[in-house]
């Protein structure tokens, strides 16, 4: 079964105060089969922001009233994590360097290379999307988690840490059969069937730090 891009993850926002430079720069975008929707100055994008989940925005350094510096400052208050292309028609290192420090993902200066901007775009989509699906991941993980019971917590940690059920039950002054079916019921409701899968879980909730690990876990 192919799936489906998320038509989000493939639209690109394209700010720019020139008309022509707009226009080209989408007909560019489009005719590799990514969506656009183009803006002519930073306050009509920022405006539009609670309508845009992901892509990636090609933004004007220099433009009249609220210049591109300004827009990426309020991007990283609003959404810190679409990325960011800057091109400039002015090769200005102090802006270029302004720009990489607050999180630009990369600064392209006009008149720009097809291929050049293109390539850019792609992989700052590829990097957006690979953040979205490891954060959804970790939702679902706190999510599964929050299903277990108080006692099943406590025997959850240990058990992600490597702990034996003779060292578990020592540790919660119960019998080890008590464990083995705590233990039992947590892989269930958890749906894991490994125990790098459970530790794995426990790292990703931040519950477990990959320093912190028994040796004898397989």
């Amino acid at each position: 079964m192919t799936n489906t891009p998320d038509p989000e993850a493939t639209t690109v926002y394209v700010v720019d105060d020139d008309d022509g430079m707009l226009e080209s720069t989408q007909w560019l975008l489009e005719s590799v089969g990514l969506n656009v929707q183009v803006y002519s100055d930073g306050r009509k994008f920022l405006d539009a922001l609670d309508n845009i989940q992901g892509g990636c925005v090609v933004l004007d350094v220099r433009m009249p009233g609220l210049g591109g510096l300004n827009v990426q400052e309020e991007l990283q208050n609003r959404r810190p994590g679409l990325p960011v292309i800057f091109v400039s028609g002015h090769a200005d290192v102090p802006i270029a360097v302004r720009a990489f420090k607050s999180g630009a993902f990369d600064f392209i200066e006009k008149p720009f290379n097809e291929q050049l901007l293109l390539d850019s775009v792609q992989q700052a989509l590829a990097a957006h999307q690979h953040s979205s699906h490891q954060q959804r991941g970790d939702e679902h993980t706190e999510a599964l988690l929050a299903t277990l019971t108080p006692r099943e917590r406590d025997v959850f940690l240990p058990m992600a840490q490597g702990y034996t059920s003779r060292e578990i039950a020592a540790e919660l002054g119960v019998s080890i059969k008590t464990i083995d079916l705590y233990r039992a019921r947590v892989v269930k409701r958890l749906g894991v069937e490994r125990l790098p899968d459970l530790t794995g879980m426990a790292i990703a909730a931040g519950l477990l730090d990959p320093l912190n690990l028994r040796q004898n876990q397989t």
